[in-house]
């Protein structure tokens, strides 16, 4: 087994595993990202593409943004369509702020040419990794290279940005984590659908049918999505149902309707909430989807990512650069507090959208009321907007890393 040493170890090579090894390499710290996909892989799969208005100046600042502006879509409001009529949320009016529609395998790729041009060390397609030690000056991390070569990677500290089925997030003794998980009574059927866009920005649909959420991925490939039970099959449904049901959920006086084409994929996604505390252990933090997930209502999986990973970059610069512990050591509760408010916005907008199976009537009545409250204030409008559009994140320095 041949024997490495890193400053810091990055399990992970998604967007928070990639924007936290810029950021430290910015700020001078070695870090080895590993993962058991390939680039392909990794760029290959096609998520949710809804950038809040920080995490494109973060991109930006660390010149690796540059293509968002141009290929990507800046979104001034959402829709939120209530028995077939349209209210605006002025996102900008609001906030003085936006988000941008852009899919997140292209910032995969923005960030892979950076790490590119900047030389930095990516090692993917290993397998077997595992955290074999941790203690108070570091930890130890093995895996095979996709070279064959077995490796021992010490490091002073250890990054999980490994997912929902994190392995480093094991590594935190169960006598001290917490694992809290919500699962929703329904799910999301979702479809990508080649045609033209049928509308300029996000629409949210709430119907006696269900909700439906009218997305779009590119100009000629569209990203729907209609509530189910967690237990549909996607086989049950032809091409003309999926979007006979969506015209149903969209549909009404206003002469709204969607723009139809070929279905050329389709997924259940179940609505789960996880919060996993601490977010620390030892030398071992957490980010991104190892440390929670929330309901892809409000686009915030993404977002929520890159916040977490500039409290860590800076964090981590200060432990081991300044020899300062105070920012690791609050990073999980500076961490924890934004996860939470996530969390309360994701929930609230999921729930207040979407019937619930099995509401009694009196319960039912009232998300309709909650659902009116939003379209007719304009305090409302804003709560949702502010949190929409995202909580500013701490300022990036010169460097390109938090300050």
């Amino acid at each position: 087994m041949r024997q490495e040493r890193t400053r810091v170890a990055v399990v992970g090579a998604g967007p928070a595993g990639l924007v936290l090894a810029m950021l430290l390499a910015r700020e001078g710290v070695d870090a080895v990202v590993v993962d058991h996909r390939t680039r392909e892989e990794i760029e290959g799969t096609v998520r949710a593409g809804i950038l809040e208005q920080g995490t494109v100046e973060l991109l930006d600042a660390c010149g690796a943004g540059e293509r968002i502006g141009v290929d990507g879509v800046r979104h001034d409001g959402i829709g939120i369509r209530v028995d077939g009529t349209t209210h605006r949320v002025d996102l900008r009016a609001h906030t003085g702020r936006s988000v941008w529609l852009y899919p997140q395998h292209e910032v995969l790729r923005d960030l892979f040419a950076w790490h590119r041009d900047h030389r930095t060390d990516l090692r993917l397609g290993v397998s077997g990794v595992a955290v074999t030690d941790t203690g108070d000056d570091g930890a130890v991390l093995t895996f095979t290279g996709a070279d064959g070569v077995a490796v021992e990677l010490a490091c002073e500290a250890l990054a999980g940005c490994d997912g929902s089925r994190s392995v480093v997030r094991g590594a935190i003794p169960d006598r001290v984590r917490t694992d809290h998980f919500r699962a929703l009574p329904f799910a999301w059927f979702g479809v990508l659908v080649e045609a033209p866009p049928s509308a300029k920005e996000l629409v949210y649909a709430s119907s006696e049918r269900g909700f439906a959420l009218i997305s779009s991925r590119t100009p000629t490939l569209q990203r729907m999505y209609f509530q189910c039970d967690p237990a549909e099959s996607t086989s049950d449904w032809s091409d003309a149902r999926v979007l006979d049901e969506l015209q149903a959920r969209v549909g009404g006086v206003d002469g709204f309707g969607l723009v139809e084409g070929p279905v050329v994929a389709r997924d259940v996604i179940p609505m789960r909430s996880y919060v996993c505390e601490p977010m620390r252990h030892r030398r071992v933090f957490l980010a991104g989807d190892a440390a929670h997930t929330v309901p892809p209502t409000g686009a915030k999986g993404l977002n929520l990512a890159v916040a977490d990973v500039v409290l860590l970059a800076r964090a981590l610069t200060d432990l081991l650069v300044h020899r300062r512990g105070g920012a690791a050591d609050r990073y999980a509760t500076d961490a924890a507090r934004r996860v939470w408010r996530t969390q309360q916005f994701s929930y609230r907008m999921t729930t207040m959208l979407h019937p619930q199976p099995g509401a009694d009537p009196f319960d039912e009545q009232r998300r309709r009321a909650e659902v009116g409250h939003l379209v007719s204030s304009q305090r409302a409008a804003a709560e949702l907007a502010e949190a929409y559009v995202g909580w500013p994140l701490p300022a990036v320095g010169n460097s390109g890393g938090p300050r």
